[in-house]
């Protein structure tokens, strides 16, 4: 069962150490690798999150596969979460790291969705017009293609959203139809 609390704490932890031993750009990597595993190998998270599978095997398992992958700090860090059965947690604790670290570092997460792909130059100008609009100067962009748009994009970053695409505005013209919005009140 999924625990946000718990996985901030853990990932917090895992932070703060990191920072200490100079090590947060390393253990960034292994994160990102991990979530990778994690997401690309089910067969793994549902050895994590088994209860038939003791402490020790799990142990075993997760130095077999991601031993030669991930630094001493990581691999001591998983052996901890299976030491105190909180191994099954790993996906949620690894996201939480990635969404502190990017914090830690003012790395703003930017989702960009559009009706075709788009060149790498629009993409690079999008992110410098929203540098020079507001305060984010670290931003990654995730880019994502949805023909559904029609035209038009879909900006959001943070709690802000910016919708401009032809499907928002065909949509807008349906409503203000179905409230007789063009229609004059005649007495």
């Amino acid at each position: 069962m999924p625990n946000p609390r718990l996985a901030a704490r853990y990932a917090k932890s895992l932070v703060d150490l990191s920072i200490e031993r100079g090590q947060l750009e390393n253990i960034i990597k292994d994160m990102q690798w991990l979530q990778l595993l994690c997401r690309e190998s089910r067969e793994f998270v549902n050895v994590l999150r088994s209860p038939i599978i003791n402490l020790e095997k799990k142990d075993r398992i997760i130095d077999a596969v991601i031993k030669n992958n991930v630094s001493e700090l990581t691999m001591i860090f998983a052996h901890l979460l299976v030491k105190k059965g909180r191994e099954s947690h790993l996906p949620e604790i690894i996201s939480s790291f990635i969404d502190q670290y990017k914090e830690y570092k003012h790395i703003y997460t930017v989702k960009l969705t559009t009706a075709a792909p788009l060149s790498e130059e629009l993409k690079s100008a999008i992110v410098k017009q929203i540098q020079t609009v507001s305060e984010m100067k670290n931003i990654e962009l995730e880019t994502a293609v949805k023909p559904e748009l029609i035209g038009g994009f879909v900006l959001q970053a943070g709690d802000k959203l910016v919708d401009a695409s032809i499907s928002y505005d065909l949509k807008e013209i349906a409503r203000q139809f179905e409230s007789n919005d063009f229609v004059y009140k005649i007495r």
